[in-house]
């Protein structure tokens, strides 16, 4: 991290405190503009809640996400973007979450983990999924059974990667995703593809 955030790939990404139970947008909008040279923030939202940006920055989009004190800002030319960020806590439920709303090839190989692991790969997953939706533009109503990630070669330390999603949502291949930990016990994904992919 730099001193105003990360890159990944062609995305931009900031880390800043935030009030819990406060909402995400007025605290990026001051950033947003100071990114994008301006004094304000031609942000609106679609019919779907998702953000998007105005001309003249119609080739810009933006998403973020907070949890705990953290919020994350992720904005990006010429690509479709999508983040979320977790807090590490405990999740009792994580199976049972997993087997009423993840593919089940997820749930299976979730209920394959010892429980210390568990935890941690459900909110890999979660993060993910949120991220790829976020980016599609419809979130979670969408349905987080609608695409399977997995670990390569099944191991829980790998990257996880696309395996499978619904055809509006474009081909596997087409997505890229970057997990992180912006601040220990934290978790982040960031989804981008090309715009237009």
């Amino acid at each position: 991290m730099d001193g105003e955030g990360w890159r990944f790939g062609p995305v931009r990404v900031a880390a800043r405190p935030h009030p819990p139970g406060q909402r995400g947008e007025p605290a990026v909008r001051p950033l947003l503009a100071q990114w994008l040279g301006r004094d304000e923030v031609p942000l609106v939202r679609d019919a779907h809640g998702r953000p998007r940006l105005l001309a003249p920055f119609q080739d810009c989009d933006a998403s973020w996400s907070h949890s705990g004190g953290l919020l994350l800002l992720a904005c990006a030319r010429g690509a479709t973007v999508g983040v979320d960020l977790e807090r590490l806590r405990p999740r009792p439920r994580a199976l049972e979450l997993a087997r009423r709303f993840f593919a089940p090839g997820e749930a299976g190989r979730l209920a394959m983990l010892p429980p210390a692991q568990r935890e941690r790969a459900f909110v890999r997953l979660w993060c993910a999924k949120e991220a790829l939706l976020k980016a599609h533009g419809r979130g979670l109503a969408f349905g987080l059974h609608r695409l399977e990630l997995a670990c390569a070669d099944d191991d829980p330390a790998a990257p996880l990667r696309l395996l499978a999603c619904d055809p509006a949502l474009g081909a596997p291949a087409d997505w890229r995703l970057h997990e992180w930990t912006p601040q220990p016990d934290y978790v982040a994904v960031l989804a981008w593809r090309p715009a237009g992919g």
